[in-house]
């Protein structure tokens, strides 16, 4: 069995004069992360390995996430693979992992997050809003062979305010 945790960077901010990788995150994108996160802790999830994208704005939603999570971040890296909009690069990495993990956790971006959640899970997502996350399972050994799975756990940050 296979498990993906997809999870969209923190609502960023576009008050800097900063390439769109330097862009950091907004208090709303911290707030959410750590909103989402939190909620994610419950489940007791156990993750083999943590990837993100080399934006700011992953990195930082992926550093509240797994220190919340009490991530061993010896089990972290960034990929510049995961910097993508359109999806193909993040399934080709997906794909590619080693099939002794399990569990990976990975930050990046939408559309590819998005599009991935729909195209591997098995409910429609309109949108995954920043700081949303999609847990997905595979009934298969190996990575290159994740097709349709079932979405286990889905939190974004609407869910958990009131």
């Amino acid at each position: 069995m296979k498990q993906i945790i997809l999870v969209r960077h923190g609502k960023s901010s576009w008050n800097y004069q900063v390439s769109d990788k330097d862009r950091p995150l907004k208090e709303r994108g911290i707030n959410d992360g750590i909103l989402v996160s939190n909620a994610f802790a419950n489940k007791n999830i156990t993750i083999d390995f943590a990837y993100a994208s080399p934006a700011n704005r992953a990195l930082a939603t992926s550093m509240i996430f797994l220190r919340n999570l009490n991530f061993d971040l010896d089990l972290f890296r960034v990929n510049e693979s995961l910097y993508d909009f359109s999806g193909k690069s993040v399934s080709d990495f997906v794909k590619r992992l080693d099939d002794g993990l399990e569990t990976v956790m990975i930050f990046g971006h939408n559309y590819a997050f998005t599009t991935l959640a729909n195209t591997w899970g098995d409910q429609y997502i309109e949108n995954v809003p920043t700081s949303g996350l999609v847990h997905i399972k595979f009934d298969v050994e190996n990575w290159h062979a994740i097709s349709k799975g079932t979405s286990e756990t889905i939190i974004f940050p609407k869910h958990l305010k009131r």
